[in-house]
């Protein structure tokens, strides 16, 4: 008799922990979670400054002289008049149809040019890197015209659904939050629209912004534009049902057992 209330009693008490486990399991994969008080950054005060070169980038590299003028005369179909100058004009073509010339930011800041050798473009926007590097080529050029881009500036998006996580290469520097959504097919089914993060690194630290989706009202939020490696997270709806169910499965298999020696032992006094 005392083996039988000793096996109720531990059947109660393993249904007591495995309520008591399933809730700590619950929402288990919502990431970057914020408490109720958070203090969310400003929309409106959301930094537009152009990207800064970063360690690791990959540049895609194109040089003219004269202020461009071979690149609007291979644009209009032009041809130089000189033997030396087609010549140039046949290069700057081949630069021009190959879209440039990749070049890797090294870890310590510095980039590898021809004829320059290193130099340090890490932390300077597009505009001022090509500023420089034509200030730099005019030794070797007569006003000469860069042309720089960022080949590997890239967004993460977690769009509320397991499994939907992507990384998305931004091909326009002037790309939406809308169209990042657009490209990777929406937000999930299971997520919620009125909890939209966007985590910015700046030299101050993470930036966390919070956006409301879910009405026709959130339109000016989601046309923000990104900038590069930006986290793009949609908060999950939690399926309670479905977690509750998955999470008291072992525990309630091993009720059962239990539940059935209990009943044999029992049966047998």
């Amino acid at each position: 008799m005392h083996l039988t209330q000793a096996l109720g009693r531990d059947s109660l008490f393993l249904l007591f922990i495995a309520i008591f486990m399933s809730g700590c399991t619950i929402n288990r994969d919502i990431m970057f979670r914020t408490g109720d008080d958070f203090d969310f950054a400003p929309l409106e005060e959301m930094e537009s400054t152009g990207y800064r070169i970063a360690p690791n980038d990959m540049l895609r590299f194109q040089l003219f002289s004269n202020k461009g003028q071979r690149l609007n005369q291979m644009t209009a179909g032009g041809v130089g008049s000189s033997a030396n100058g087609g010549n140039n004009q046949q290069m700057n073509n081949m630069m021009n149809q190959q879209g440039g010339i990749t070049y890797l930011v090294k870890p310590d800041g510095l980039v590898e040019l021809p004829e320059l050798g290193d130099i340090r473009l890490e932390g300077l926007t597009i505009e001022e890197a090509e500023g420089l590097l034509e200030e730099a080529y005019a030794s070797f050029y007569n006003d000469p015209f860069v042309i720089l881009r960022v080949q590997n500036n890239r967004v993460y998006i977690f769009p509320g659904e397991s499994g939907r996580a992507s990384v998305v290469t931004l091909q326009n520097m002037n790309t939406t939050l809308l169209e990042v959504l657009a490209m990777t097919g929406g937000i999930g089914s299971r997520a919620n629209a009125s909890k939209v993060k966007l985590i910015r690194k700046t030299d101050a630290g993470n930036e966390i912004y919070k956006m409301d989706l879910s009405t026709i009202e959130g339109l000016d939020a989601a046309n923000v534009v990104v900038q590069a490696y930006d986290i793009i997270y949609v908060e999950p709806l939690p399926q309670l049902v479905r977690e509750t169910t998955e999470s008291l499965t072992p525990i309630t298999s091993l009720i059962s057992t239990l539940t059935f020696l209990y009943a044999f032992i029992l049966n047998q006094n």
